[in-house]
């Protein structure tokens, strides 16, 4: 864990996540586009808007009322496409929120310290299927937010007690999502031979733990102690936004540090294949140990 703590000045890890949630915030509206498109295309696009207020719960108040805001906005817009006209508005959504893929993509090659010689059309194809999967993500989320506010309003009669429940119920599927997603983004972001997942579950747990922690404390600060809006105005909601997406991508960095530094620390062959010994692996951490003389990796290759 010192090595992690290090590795996170090192790689100057506040900075990336501040260029991740810059590039987040652009691809929110897009993105937000293209989860509704999609979800219209089995059921009513409204209907997304009352699956959401559980999902909501998860989010600081200000950036929730924000979100709910450009949500209504898109659902708007949605409802009257069809057709070709919404399969070419749901191409062009996903273009769009492609930029915070790229980010995270660039993020982990740093923490991986691999140097990406991939080809622009892999590198955006990468970045396409990433953001799939953030939709696909967002999408089982919305259906189990939907399947628990059922539950909830079956459940009234149990009080305080259900609603509890139901609540533990909420940050347990959304971390399930949140540590599948983010794994997801380990394996195939960085330009290397790709990890076995039980190398990669360990940093998007401890990223999924770390994110659910820093929404509630956040939320709590936001809303107790920052009076956003007696300082930025209108613009307060949008801060509280921003901050809440760089404390996010922050949460999921780490847990890609946490994974690079378990990497670098053991002999054994981490990436997916039949064992090969060191130098032959195609990643960079695996194939090398940290010497008594190498506390470092070198600052030239970034």
């Amino acid at each position: 864990m010192f090595r992690v703590y290090t590795m996170v000045g090192y790689h100057n890890l506040t900075l990336m996540a501040a260029g991740v949630a810059f590039y987040a915030f652009l691809s929110f509206v897009p993105l937000l586009g293209a989860i509704v498109m999609t979800y219209g295309l089995v059921a009513d696009p409204s209907t997304v808007s009352r699956h959401m207020q559980t999902i909501f719960e998860l989010v600081p108040a200000d950036a929730a009322r924000l979100i709910s805001d450009q949500l209504i906005a898109v659902v708007t817009t949605a409802s009257s496409q069809a057709g070709f006209g919404l399969a070419i508005a749901l191409l062009l959504s996903i273009y769009g929120a492609m930029r915070a893929a790229s980010a995270i993509i660039q993020a982990l090659n740093v923490i991986y310290e691999e140097e990406d010689e991939r080809s622009i059309i892999t590198t955006t194809l990468l970045s396409a299927m990433i953001t799939v999967a953030a939709i696909v993500a967002a999408l089982v989320g919305i259906v189990s937010a939907g399947v628990l506010t059922w539950i909830r309003t079956q459940t009234e009669f149990l009080g305080t007690a259900g609603a509890v429940v139901i609540q533990g119920a909420t940050w347990i599927v959304a971390g399930s999502i949140a540590s599948a997603a983010i794994a997801f983004a380990y394996r195939y972001g960085p330009d290397r031979a790709p990890a076995r997942w039980r190398w990669l579950s360990v940093g998007s747990v401890a990223a999924t733990v770390l994110w659910l922690l820093a929404t509630v404390l956040f939320g709590l600060y936001a809303a107790n102690f920052a009076n956003y809006n007696a300082t930025y105005g209108a613009l307060g909601a949008v801060v509280v936004l921003l901050m809440w997406l760089f404390v996010s991508s922050f949460a999921i960095l780490i847990g890609a540090e946490i994974n690079a530094e378990a990497e670098r620390q053991t002999a054994i062959d981490s990436t997916v294949g039949h064992p090969r010994p060191m130098g032959r692996r195609g990643a960079r951490l695996a194939d090398t140990l940290p010497t008594k003389h190498q506390a470092k990796p070198r600052r030239d290759r970034y």
